[in-house]
């Protein structure tokens, strides 16, 4: 292979890893324009050399460790936060950024061309259908998870425990832990209970609250939305 074809795919896998990063800079990705131009530009560079080499060389096997290469720099992308996993859009753009690369490396620019055209109107035109499908989704397949914080008299804890897991099991609800912590005072104690709903269930909730309230041993009853998560 010639300097100036080097130059020319190499060149063609910086502009389309910089066309494919440019939508991903644009709505604050974490691997925007120069990283994803970089990764294209890497596996065009690697997957060339083959053709450079004065020995018979295979730019397959050398793309399919570019392949496995990219696994690792696209795990540092993804990572988790709260209930939710974040990332693994930008890790797949990643991917598709090192397998244009490779065509470009190995001269298949009108293949490289269409390729990055694909992944660009994949994370433009689909976006919006994505979000479309997410709000539809039924809110019976996630598990909402709930703080529910009870401030009664210390006398009467245990008695506000067994009531708490008897309006859960009522409510079809799950304690995941109930914490007691101290109270206003040397006479209360503040109860932190974790209760979990498949589906959103507030005023479940709110009616088990409602239930707690009316004992005469609980001063203050409260509850929030500490999260949610995707059923498998």
């Amino acid at each position: 292979m010639e300097l100036g074809d080097f130059a020319v795919r190499v060149a063609a896998a910086l502009l389309f890893g910089a066309a494919i990063g440019l939508e991903r800079q644009w709505h604050h990705r974490l691997a925007g324009l120069r990283t994803n131009a970089l990764v294209c530009t890497g596996a065009a560079a690697f997957v060339a050399v083959s053709g450079m080499a004065h020995s018979e060389g295979d730019s397959t096997r050398i793309a399919a460790q570019v392949v496995s290469g990219i696994g690792f720099l696209g795990a540092g992308v993804i990572f988790r936060e709260g209930f939710s996993v974040r990332g693994l859009n930008t890790a797949a753009t990643l991917w598709c950024a090192a397998a244009v690369g490779c065509l470009s490396g190995s001269g298949f620019l009108g293949a490289a061309l269409i390729a990055t055209l694909l992944v660009m109107s994949t994370n433009i035109l689909l976006r919006p259908l994505s979000h479309l499908v997410a709000r539809g989704e039924s809110r019976a397949e996630m598990e909402v998870w709930y703080l529910v914080v009870i401030a009664c008299r210390k006398s009467a804890e245990a008695e506000i425990r067994s009531l708490i897991m008897r309006a859960a099991s009522e409510g079809s609800m799950l304690v995941r832990a109930i914490r007691s912590g101290p109270g206003t005072d040397h006479e209360s104690v503040r109860l932190d209970t974790t209760v979990v709903l498949h589906g959103l269930g507030n005023e479940v909730v709110e009616n088990a609250a409602s239930r707690l309230r009316t004992h005469p041993g609980v001063s203050a009853v409260s509850w929030e939305i500490s999260g949610e998560a995707q059923s498998e």
